[in-house]
């Protein structure tokens, strides 16, 4: 494609076989771009890749530093360069303080949180050459707090300030790479529906939440990725260490 809002761009995404990953990587086509869609599940990876003509699957493990080495060094040899990178990927798990395990703390860290991290640092190391876009995908629960969600708070909320560290040391060195953090509410998404359908009343459940939203319903995940769309485009290049929320004005009240 030769027109378009990422027209020409190579785009790589995290948590790209589903979800909000993938409604993104699926716009980012339609909008002119050449977009590579990482997931540590390869079945998933492959059948999107299969079902959405132009998309490259990579196996990516977010947790681990070679592994994006790799993937990022796929794209670009694939591609010929690489233009944004979007840390996409996560997991929800419920716990508070007295309750989450030592095991879902960690592993809650390294994927919202230590994803990010090398996801950041092997996007500057690549982006730097020419410029381009990080997109960090963080949560209202980066700014509010939830009793019952401490890893993921946590998690989310360290993905927000990291981002704006990001952002300061790319215009420090005048590398021309934007990096900002997007916190949408709940979004209507497998992760979401598998979180309501496994309580003990899932109905009573998606009521409380839906009920904190003013707008009252979840976000739609093209709501969401046009939002991402803006920040990997030409549009957004005055826009950096940016925290845009998403959330129907939850945190309006």
């Amino acid at each position: 494609m030769t027109d378009g809002r990422l027209a020409g761009k190579t785009i790589l995404i995290s948590g790209g076989a589903s979800g909000i990953g993938l409604v993104t990587a699926q716009r980012a086509l339609a909008q002119g771009a050449h977009v590579a869609i990482g997931d540590i599940d390869a079945a998933a990876g492959e059948r999107a890749a299969r079902e959405t003509p132009g998309l490259h699957f990579v196996r990516l493990d977010v947790t681990s530093d070679a592994s994006w080495a790799a993937a990022v060094e796929d794209v670009r040899q694939r591609f010929r360069g690489l233009d944004g990178v979007v840390n996409s990927a996560g997991i929800f798990l419920i716990g508070d303080i007295e309750s989450i395990s030592d095991e879902a703390w960690h592993r809650t860290h390294a994927v919202n949180l230590d994803g990010v991290f090398y996801g950041c640092r092997h996007a500057v190391r690549a982006l730097k050459e020419r410029g381009g876009s990080i997109v960090n995908m963080s949560s209202v629960s980066g700014i509010v707090g939830g009793h019952n969600v401490i890893a993921y708070n946590s998690s989310k909320g360290a993905v927000r300030m990291l981002t704006k560290s990001v952002a300061l040391h790319c215009a420090k060195k005048k590398y021309g790479i934007r990096c900002n953090s997007v916190h949408p509410t709940f979004v209507d998404t497998p992760m979401f529906r598998d979180t309501v359908e496994h309580a003990r009343e899932p109905e009573r459940i998606r009521a409380a939440l839906l009920a904190q939203v003013p707008l009252g319903r979840p976000a739609q995940p093209e709501e969401i990725a046009d939002l991402i769309i803006y920040l990997l485009s030409d549009e957004s290049k005055f826009v950096t260490g940016a925290e845009l929320v998403i959330d129907g004005g939850l945190t309006a009240q």
